[in-house]
């Protein structure tokens, strides 16, 4: 099992980045999916998940509106399409994949077994 993110990188206030999670080494249509963001200093948080079938998304609060998650099962590919960005959401992108299978979706990172190596995004003001 293998998760890879990439799409990071540094962008002005107001931009737009998409992030992507490349899956692989199970059926990944079985599972949800979630990022979660580490902030210099901070602890890593929850930023959206989504159903296995693309379903049923959330979102923390502090990126309603903004992040759109996706994802595409042919291609076995996560995405976090991020809008109007802040200095903020500068962090650590992780993707993550939980051990089992569920209908919904997992907010708490301790439901969350495999983890892909992180995608830095830095927002300037």
């Amino acid at each position: 099992v293998q998760l890879q993110a990439s799409g990071g990188g540094l962008v002005q206030a107001g931009g737009s980045l998409r992030l992507s999670c490349a899956a692989s080494g199970r059926t990944w249509s079985n599972y949800g999916m979630a990022w979660f963001r580490q902030a210099p200093g901070k602890e890593r948080e929850f930023v959206a998940a989504i159903s296995r079938r693309g379903g049923t998304t959330d979102y923390a609060d502090s990126v309603k509106g903004r992040f759109i998650i996706s994802r595409d099962n042919a291609k076995n590919m996560v995405y976090l399409q991020m809008s109007s960005l802040q200095p903020e959401d500068t962090a650590v992108y992780y993707c993550a994949a939980p051990p089992r299978t569920y209908t919904g979706i997992f907010y708490q990172e301790a439901e969350y077994d495999y983890w892909g190596q992180g995608t830095l995004v830095t927002v300037s003001s």
